[in-house]
């Protein structure tokens, strides 16, 4: 039984995925330029290689029941110190990345999270406490708005990382 590694997420647009994903690289962050700057729906999830057709039906099922929605990112906030994460706020938009998430993590992505969902975009991951402050205050005044009309299946390959396996339009027939 092969397995696979998937990921399911919403990008951030450009030119505010750039951006960030500068400013995580300047931190420090050495996994700024290998994960997309995104908002986590479905964490890591190992599965059944043979389960993915079945995982794609079940997202193109969520993304036909759920409509775009805009969202505000503003400032940023903290997982220390149960984990060493800074990351820029979902100021708007809160409630929907949870109804969304909520959707996608079922069927057969229904899996347990470590810690309660909470919805963000990491711009400062496993660094020293210096850097992790200085990420916290060099975003404090970050600010942009996009609309989310999509969200992304991500898998990963040993070789070359995580790359899109295929994109989803929200409120399109499955």
């Amino acid at each position: 039984m092969q397995e696979l590694s998937v990921g399911v997420a919403v990008e951030l647009p450009e030119p505010y995925a750039s951006d960030l994903r500068d400013q995580r690289a300047s931190f420090g962050d050495t996994e700024a330029f290998a994960i997309p700057t995104h908002v986590t729906l479905v964490p890591p999830t190992t599965i059944d290689a043979e389960a993915l057709s079945k995982v794609e039906l079940h997202l193109a099922e969520v993304a036909a029941r759920h409509e775009q929605f805009e969202v505000r990112l503003r400032g940023t906030g903290t997982f220390r110190p149960l984990s060493p994460v800074v990351f820029v706020a979902v100021a708007l938009g809160i409630s929907r990345f949870e109804e969304l998430a909520n959707d996608v993590r079922a069927g057969p992505l229904a899996v347990e999270l470590e810690f309660p969902y909470h919805p963000h975009v990491t711009v400062a991951h496993d660094l020293g406490a210096d850097a992790l402050d200085r990420a916290y205050d060099s975003l404090a005044d970050y600010e942009c708005a996009f609309t989310v009309d999509r969200f992304v299946v991500y898998v990963h390959d040993a070789d070359s990382g995580w790359h899109e396996h295929r994109k989803l339009v929200l409120g399109a027939p499955a």
